[in-house]
Parts: structure tokens; sequence; C-alpha cells
């Protein structure tokens, strides 16, 4: 006897999924691409809050034709990439060995609660996050100089100084987010079957060519979308630095965004701003086109 096919519910229509997706696209809109479009327009024009009298006109490339000649913005991001360069490695380090320590057998519960002592951090807010920066690095009785002081080296003062206010923020950053590479790679790492490990193991007791032969390829995935976050991320970073140092001492911690910030909210030049943020956001995308291109090749 033939078995008929279950109907659909009538009351269910085929727009029926599109709705309940229309509440995340409108919030996607209003968030994220309507300030975005509303970016790109006023970068093509003079817009400089403290004269609307003006009119806001049409300037076309003039506002990314000067940036070229901007010297102090080319040196902000100079320290941008500076900053990335110095944070991701130790980041990237440090959380493939955090993972690799909590991919052992035999943890059980440990595991579960070091994952859940790695979101801690990641829960934390940036500004929050500048305002520990400051307790730990303060000169009369931060954690930091405690700890110097005990070992006979001396205290610092950190955000006194150029090249102590630059590591300063290096480690609250590293601090932050070192727990999210963890969490991605022991994700990847729990993706490798374990029939593929114990045979490797039996071949090689080298955990050097484990990572590199065996465990890297389900690592990747999750490594380009990993430096795709990390890498916007650094890029836009502004609350943590904002509340630590201000950009201070000088020009020693004054990173892109903090640059952009004073130039449309100090300034008032929104024009110009809006066009580095452009600007910015290209970058962004050529970095992650990089990434998607170079990685997933591998992978191939």
């Amino acid at each position: 006897m033939a078995q008929t096919q279950p109907k659909l519910n009538p009351g269910y229509g085929r727009w029926t999924p599109f709705w309940f997706l229309a509440p995340a696209v409108f919030a996607l809109l209003v968030i994220g691409i309507y300030p975005t479009i509303s970016a790109l327009i006023t970068s093509f024009r003079r817009y400089n809050i403290t004269r609307p009298r003006d009119g806001f006109p049409f300037v076309g490339l003039d506002n990314y034709v000067n940036i070229l000649s901007d010297q102090t913005f080319w040196q902000s991001l100079g320290l941008t990439a500076r900053f990335f360069l110095t944070v991701l490695p130790f980041e990237l380090f440090f959380g493939i060995c955090v993972a690799l320590l909590l991919h052992r057998p035999g943890l059980g519960i440990l595991r579960a609660l070091a994952r859940v002592s790695l979101v801690v951090p990641l829960a934390t807010t940036y500004a929050v996050v500048g305002l520990i920066g400051r307790l730990v690095f303060n000169r009369d009785f931060g954690i930091a100089n405690q700890f110097l002081n005990a070992i006979g080296v001396g205290g610092l003062d950190w955000l006194g100084s150029t090249t102590g206010a630059f590591i300063a923020i290096a480690v609250m950053d590293i601090w932050q987010w070192t727990p999210f590479c963890a969490l991605i790679f022991l994700a990847g790492l729990s993706m490798v079957p374990v029939e593929i490990e114990e045979a490797a193991r039996l071949e090689t007791s080298s955990k050097t060519a484990m990572l590199r032969h065996v465990q890297l390829p389900y690592l990747l995935p999750g490594l380009t979308a990993m430096l795709i976050l990390r890498s916007a991320d650094i890029l836009k970073l502004f609350d943590m630095v904002f509340v630590m140092t201000r950009g201070g001492p000088g020009s020693a911690t004054d990173l892109v965004s903090i640059y952009i910030q004073r130039v449309g909210f100090r300034i008032f030049d929104m024009g110009t701003a809006s066009a580095q943020a452009i600007l910015l956001l290209i970058v962004t995308i050529v970095l992650s086109r990089l990434y998607i291109k170079l990685i997933y090749k591998e992978i191939e």
C-alpha cells in the first residue's frame, strides 16, 4: 500500500521564512548598511558641522586627495599596522598553545571549566578593559609595578612614556583576545577525527609534526575567520585605547581610529573623517580578500 506524503501546514506560505528573517535584515540595514552609505555620501562633501550655513557642498574626491598629504593620518595608520603586527602573533601563539593544552584527552570537567573562563575576557567591554588597564599599569599602585618592584627591577611610568603606553595597550588587547583565538582553535581541533589522530600518534611522537600535517588543515578555516575578524577589530579599535591613554602620551598610541575621531568630533571636519573611515573600510576588505585567497589556497 502506497504511503501518502504528509501535507504542509496550509497556514505557512512561501514567504513565511522571510518574515522570520525580516527583523535581522532590518537591524542590519539600520545599524550597518545605512551608516556606511551615509559615511560614503558625506565623504564627497565639505561637511563641517560648525558651519551648517555653508550647505555642505559636494566636493568630489577632494577629501580623498587631501588624505594623501595628511602625514598625521599615515603615521597613525602606520602605528596601527605596528600594533597589529605586535599583538596578533602573540594572540595566535598563545591561543594555539591553550587550545592544544585543552585538547589533551582526559581533562573532563576541567576542559568545560576552562572554556567558561575563556569567555570572561571576551564578555568584558572595551571601556571596562581600558579601566582595568589603567589600574594594572598605574604608576603608584598598579599590579605591573608591584610585580617589577618584587623582583627588584623597579616600577615604570607605563602610561606616561611612549614605549610603556604602547606596551600597555598591547598587553591588554592580548589579554582580551587570546581566549577568542584559543576557542576558535579548540573548535577546529575538535573537528579532527579521532581515528586520524590516533593513527598519527602511532606513526610519530612529534607534536610539531602532528600539528603541521594532521591538525593544521582543520584549523585553517577558523584561522581565516579569526584573521578577518581581528584585522577589522584592530583597525577600528578605539574604546580601550581612548580610556587608557586618549592616544597619548604625545602620539605614542594615536591609532588611526583615535585620529579619525579627533578629525570628526574635535576639528568637526566630518567630510574628511568619513573619507578616512571609508579608506579604512577598503583596507579591511582588501586584507580579508587576501586572507581568503592565500589560506584557502592552502586548503585546496
